[in-house]
């Protein structure tokens, strides 16, 4: 498949457009039936806001992508191919999407949430999508199948529910989403593979409406928010394109890149490392890792005395700096391994000058 420039415009478009104009719409909807997020001792918002806005991010992204490749073909013919792990990645997303929807209308235990979530991973393995090398991380790079499957698993499940948790102030999940998946729209565009540009960049377009709807709405008018069915399914797409990049040398891979597993680790790793920190601290407490808590990186933040637009600009700038770091760490000739630690230092530093100054305000 071949494609320029223009198509991924057109995918991008159509998908903003798409979400924009659904958006109020759904607003309506969540005003009329009373499917608000309600504000409670753990939550930032003062106020009941709608929760479906990332209801849209599935239908947005295939709306995009199918039109896109059907202007790009002119209908169906024998060059329009779409790979069985892709189809397979449609039922799984289908999964995560429905159940999100569901806990945003009706609730669900997190412990039922996950093992939806770990059925819809374990798809990944079963097509071959999965991290069969770790590219000098450690020293180690080809692993076996008995290791790979569950990493890979395991790796899903934190991408999935790091999206889910970061997802507590205005903009920042979708903020954070949209910068990951521009980038990964740049990187397939680089590899020529040019289904996945497409579908990274026609999510773009629906997460940077949302972000305007969130971010800038007003309440009790058009403002919204991501709910699961917004931010379970933009984690999974997000692992999925993670997964994908890294492979090398493989039937569904593509040409060994060296630095592969370390830019799709770049990509997700602020809020990934921030769910695990979170966790471990649940644990040592004595607490429930699925025990809702103020702990996570924007809570901190906050607790520092900072609004939600500020805490946003210091987390997103937070995480241009770790790209620009890992960059010139192995542009400098730096081992994987090596940027590894620095990042998760780095990380721990600024959360312990985040409670420090915290403390020193209170």
């Amino acid at each position: 498949m071949v494609i320029d420039s223009t198509y991924i415009i057109i995918a991008f478009t159509i998908s903003l457009v798409f979400s924009l104009i659904g958006t109020p719409l759904i607003v309506k909807f969540c005003n009329t039936y009373g499917l608000f997020d309600l504000p409670n001792t753990r939550k930032v918002h003062k106020y009941s806001i709608p929760r479906l806005g990332g209801s849209l991010f599935m239908p947005s992204l295939g709306f995009g992508v199918v039109v896109t490749l059907l202007i790009m073909y002119q209908g169906v013919n024998e060059d329009f191919e779409i790979g069985v792990s892709n189809i397979m990645m449609v039922i799984g997303a289908t999964m995560i999407y429905i159940i999100g929807i569901f806990d945003d209308l009706k609730g669900i235990k997190a412990t039922h949430k996950f093992i939806i979530q770990t059925i819809a991973a374990l798809i990944f393995p079963l097509c071959n999508l999965m991290i069969s090398n770790l590219h000098g991380l450690f020293g180690i790079h080809e692993i076996p199948l008995w290791i790979g499957y569950p990493l890979t698993v395991f790796v899903i499940l934190l991408i999935v529910n790091a999206m889910n948790l970061i997802d507590g102030i205005d903009g920042l999940a979708s903020g954070l989403a949209f910068l990951i998946l521009g980038s990964f729209a740049y990187l397939y565009y680089e590899l020529r593979a040019y289904l996945f540009c497409l579908i990274s960049t026609s999510l773009a377009g629906a997460t940077l409406a949302f972000f305007f709807f969130n971010f800038y709405g007003k309440v009790g008018k058009l403002k919204t928010f991501m709910g699961d069915s917004g931010s379970l399914f933009l984690g999974y797409v997000i692992a999925y394109l993670a997964i994908k990049y890294q492979m090398s040398n493989e039937p569904t891979g593509f040409p060994y890149r060296e630095e592969s597993l370390l830019i799709s680790f770049t990509l997700v790793f602020l809020p990934c490392i921030d769910v695990i920190r979170v966790a471990i601290l649940r644990k040592l407490h004595g607490r429930s890792m699925f025990e809702a808590d103020k702990t996570h990186i924007h809570h901190r933040i906050m607790q520092m005395g900072l609004d939600m637009h500020q805490t946003l600009v210091v987390i997103l700038t937070f995480f241009f700096s770790i790209c620009l770091i890992n960059y010139g760490l192995y542009g400098g000739g730096a081992q994987m391994t090596y940027i590894v630690g620095i990042d998760i230092v780095i990380y721990n530093l600024f959360m312990w000058i985040v409670v420090k100054m915290k403390a020193e305000i209170n």
